[in-house]
């Protein structure tokens, strides 16, 4: 199995569409959350925000998974209601345009989980 060490490294292995939809994703949460890190976790390219992973995202056969926990999928499951989700899972098919918008949304609701959760945990 090959392993990754950059965003790029993960990237290169795609054809220009499919990078150009996965780079379009990356920006996107750079420009919302820029102090958020960019590191590989379970062989996928991960954004963590204080020591928490934010979202994971992945190119797979017919979509591009997006994981970014079962509460943010409940939280929006009215607008996810197009795709296909299971616990913590998002497919967006390689088809369809990337939702960007409502990827915005949904890493900002992480973020806001994680920092309530920092603060009930530093009380």
């Amino acid at each position: 199995m090959e392993t990754f060490k950059t965003f790029e490294d993960y990237f290169s292995q795609f054809d220009e569409e499919i990078t150009s939809k996965m780079q379009a994703i990356r920006t996107e949460i750079k420009k919302e959350i820029p102090e958020a890190e960019e590191c590989i976790k379970y062989l996928m390219p991960t954004f963590v925000f204080q020591n928490k992973n934010l979202i994971h995202f992945a190119v797979f056969t017919n979509h591009i998974g997006l994981y970014p926990g079962p509460e943010a999928v409940s939280f929006f499951e009215k607008e996810l209601a197009q795709y296909k989700t299971s616990k913590g899972a998002i497919q967006i098919p390689l088809e369809e345009n990337v939702p960007l918008e409502l990827i915005k949304k949904i890493v900002n609701h992480a973020k806001e989980r994680i920092l309530k959760t920092t603060k009930t945990t530093n009380k």
